[in-house]
C-alpha cells in the first residue's frame, strides 16, 4: 500500500512548482508596488515605467532616466569615478556603499554628464533613490557642484532630476555642508545668466529640497511625487495640528505655488526641449562632439543682449573642450578623508 504521506509530499511539490512558475520573472516582468499587477518589462518600457493598470509611477534608476531623457548615444558621463570617503568611520557604511554601487551600476547616488535633448546640448544630473535613498553626501554634493560649474563655463542649460531622502547621515555635518556648496554654485550660475530646470521626482525631501532642488528657474515635478523637507508625522507633532489631505504631494505643491508645472513622464522630454528652445538654446549638428562647447572668455551677465548670447552660443566650438571635460572631473581629486576622492571611472553610458 502506498504511503499517503509520500503522495501528499508529491502533491505539495507539484503545487510549489506551479507557484514558482506563476511568480514574475525579474528579468522579464515587474510587479507594480501599488496594485500588485505583474507587467512585462517590454510593456513598461512603452509606458515609460508607468503602470498601465493603475497609473503608478515606478522608480527609475539614474541610467534609465538618462536613456528616457537624452538623445540616443549622446550622453557623456562626467565625474563617474568620484566617490565619498568614510570620514566618520561609520559602522558598515563602506559595505552599504559598495552594495548600492553593485546594485545600481554607478559609484554614487548621482549620475552627471552632458547630452542632447532633441539635439540641444545640456548638462544633466540624475539622483538615484536606489542608492542609499539618493542621499547627498560629500561626493554627491561635489559632483553636482562640478556639473553646475561645467555648465556655467560651457554656457549650457542645466537640468537636474532630484530623488532623495536628504543629507546622508553617515557623513554627519559634512553632508549638511553640501547644501551650502550646491546652493552657492546655483547662485553663481544664475548670476551668469544660466538656465536651471529642476525636476522633482518621488521622493524629493530633506536637504536636497532645502538646497539646489528648490532653486531652479523652472521647477517641474512628476505626478504624485512626494516633495517636502521633514516628514508629515514630524511636522504634525511639531505643530500640533492635522495636516491637510495630500500635503507634500506634487499636486498640493503646484496649487500653492511651489511648482511651475506637473508633467507626465511620457511628456517630460518634449517639455524640456520646448523650455530650452523658448530660452534661446538651439540644436547642434550630430556630427559635433557633445563636449565641443564654447570655451572661456565670455560675458553672460543678466543685462547681456539676448542676440549676443545666442550668437556666441552658436559660434565655432573649440576642440580643446574634450580636455576640459576630463579636467572638470579630475582637477581637484584628492585622497583626503574629509572630501570626495576619485577612482577609475566606468565607461561612458551607452
Amino acid at each position: 500500500m502506498a504511503n499517503p504521506l509520500n503522495a501528499f509530499e508529491k502533491r505539495k511539490q507539484a503545487l510549489q512548482s506551479l507557484k514558482q512558475l506563476r511568480r514574475p520573472n525579474p528579468d522579464k516582468q515587474k510587479t507594480c508596488p501599488a496594485c500588485q499587477a505583474t507587467i512585462e518589462k517590454k510593456k513598461l518600457m512603452s509606458t515609460f515605467y508607468v503602470c498601465p493598470h493603475c497609473g503608478h509611477y515606478l522608480t527609475l534608476g539614474a541610467k534609465r532616466r538618462v536613456r528616457l531623457t537624452v538623445d540616443k548615444d549622446s550622453f557623456k558621463e562626467l565625474g563617474g569615478g568620484i566617490v565619498s570617503t568614510d570620514p566618520l568611520d561609520f559602522p558598515e557604511y563602506q559595505e552599504k556603499v559598495r552594495a548600492a554601487a553593485e546594485k545600481t551600476k554607478i559609484h554614487e547616488a548621482v549620475l552627471t554628464g552632458v547630452g542632447r535633448i532633441d539635439g540641444i546640448p545640456a548638462a544633466v544630473g540624475v539622483l538615484d533613490s536606489r542608492f542609499l535613498m539618493g542621499s547627498m553626501g560629500v561626493a554627491v554634493g561635489d559632483k553636482i557642484a562640478r556639473l553646475i560649474e561645467y555648465a556655467d563655463r560651457r554656457d549650457l542649460p542645466l537640468i537636474i532630476f532630484s530623488a532623495s531622502g536628504g543629507a546622508r547621515m553617515q557623513e554627519g555635518i559634512l553632508s549638511l555642508m553640501q547644501m551650502a556648496k550646491t546652493a552657492a554654485a546655483v547662485e553663481q550660475f544664475s548670476e551668469n545668466g544660466g538656465l536651471f530646470i529642476s525636476v522633482l521626482t518621488h521622493p524629493t525631501t530633506g536637504g536636497v529640497t532645502a538646497s539646489f532642488a528648490s532653486l531652479g528657474d523652472v521647477i517641474l515635478a512628476e505626478p504624485g511625487a512626494l516633495i517636502g523637507f521633514a516628514g508629515p508625522r514630524v511636522i504634525e507633532q511639531t505643530l500640533g495640528e492635522k495636516l491637510p489631505e495630500g500635503f507634500q504631494s506634487a499636486e498640493f505643491m503646484l496649487e500653492h505655488g511651489f511648482l511651475d508645472a506637473i508633467v507626465e513622464r511620457k511628456d517630460l522630454k518634449k517639455a524640456l526641449s520646448q523650455l530650452l528652445k523658448l530660452h534661446g538654446y538651439r540644436s547642434q549638428a550630430p556630427s559635433r562632439s557633445i563636449t565641443n562647447f564654447l570655451p572661456g572668455g565670455k560675458d553672460r551677465s543678466k543685462e547681456q543682449n539676448f542676440t549676443d548670447r545666442t550668437a556666441a552660443r552658436d559660434a565655432d566650438r573649440s576642440a580643446d573642450a574634450d580636455a576640459d571635460a576630463d579636467s572638470a572631473v579630475s582637477a581637484d581629486a584628492s585622497d583626503d578623508r574629509f572630501i570626495a576622492k576619485q577612482i577609475d571611472p566606468e565607461p561612458d553610458l551607452k
